[in-house]
């Protein structure tokens, strides 16, 4: 069922039309900063959309950011993550026309690769709306979810100088950033610990290393734990019952004494043994508390 398309070469596949980023239609924003002494948070969603079909019976493999269903379905993990991300920050998360789940589902990075061009080119040209109608000395965090922290990794290897410059950290929740990532960019810096700022901080979250999922979580470079903000084995305690730590090989967090019941299995391949759906949320206290002291840490050093 998921492969039998794939052989259809993906140039000749339907693709919807791109967004006009200087439309509002297409961004969620929360404007929160008051004082205009914070940052802005821009922020890349995960994969909401199954394959659909054109009224003619065509198969499509991505979002539709001018079918409002689709856009609703984005908001629904953008505006929670805004919640925490954006406290006392400009919010800023396109809308784009990411690749369905079925592309992940079939586990090629052929296949993925190849139809996430589209869904980057969205975020590319998103990401420099957002550049051109900012301060150009405003700090900015850059954050995405499984296929936005894809595209974390892959805006980093092509952001400006001047840009990243003004990066207080980059957060990829729920995906790799691979040794090869790190060779692409200058701008791809592990974090060390919590207050450290032009970096990436990275964390794929698994019961077991044997329900490492390569696809999105292997091989990686880094990991550091977001409780206790240590790239060591040293395990930290969330919520007085479960336990994390980085497997040291592997460079995921073991998560013990969670079960992740909440969210169902994605596919028969996600969230089997691994918690990729929990990534944003388990630990959105910690990251709202780093965000914002990384934020106070750039300012005294870089303003």
């Amino acid at each position: 069922m998921l492969l039998s398309g794939c052989h259809k070469a993906e140039s000749e596949m339907y693709i919807p039309q791109a967004p006009d980023y200087s439309d509002p239609t297409f961004w969620y924003t929360q404007e929160n900063d008051k004082t205009g002494t914070n940052a802005d948070v821009f922020y890349i969603v995960s994969t909401w959309e199954k394959d659909w079909t054109t009224e003619d019976g065509v198969t499509v493999h991505y979002a539709d950011v001018y079918n409002k269903q689709h856009r609703d379905d984005m908001t629904k993990e953008i505006s929670g993550v805004a919640a925490y991300m954006g406290k006392d920050n400009n919010f800023y998360a396109p809308f784009y026309r990411h690749i369905t789940i079925e592309g992940w589902a079939t586990r090629d990075e052929n296949i993925i690769n190849s139809r996430f061009k589209v869904a980057f080119e969205d975020v590319r040209n998103a990401f420099e709306t957002f550049l051109k109608n900012r301060p150009k000395d405003r700090p900015f965090v850059l954050a995405g979810f499984s296929q936005g922290g894809k595209a974390v990794v892959e805006l980093l290897k092509i952001m400006p100088e001047e840009a990243y410059h003004r990066l207080v950290a980059a957060y990829v929740l729920g995906y790799k950033v691979t040794p090869a990532d790190t060779l692409a960019s200058a701008h791809i810096k592990a974090a060390q610990g919590p207050d450290d700022i032009g970096v990436t901080i990275c964390y794929n979250s698994v019961s077991d290393v044997k329900y490492i999922q390569p696809v999105v979580a292997a091989p990686c470079a880094f990991c550091i734990n977001p409780v206790n903000w240590r790239t060591d084995e040293v395990p930290a305690t969330l919520h007085d019952t479960i336990t994390v730590s980085v497997a040291q090989k592997e460079k995921v967090l073991v998560v013990k004494g969670y079960s992740g019941s909440e969210y169902a299995p994605i596919m028969g391949f996600l969230n089997v043994g691994d918690f990729h759906s929990c990534e944003p949320w388990l630990y959105k206290e910690c990251l709202e508390k780093n965000i914002k002291n990384r934020i106070e840490v750039f300012k005294k050093t870089r303003l």
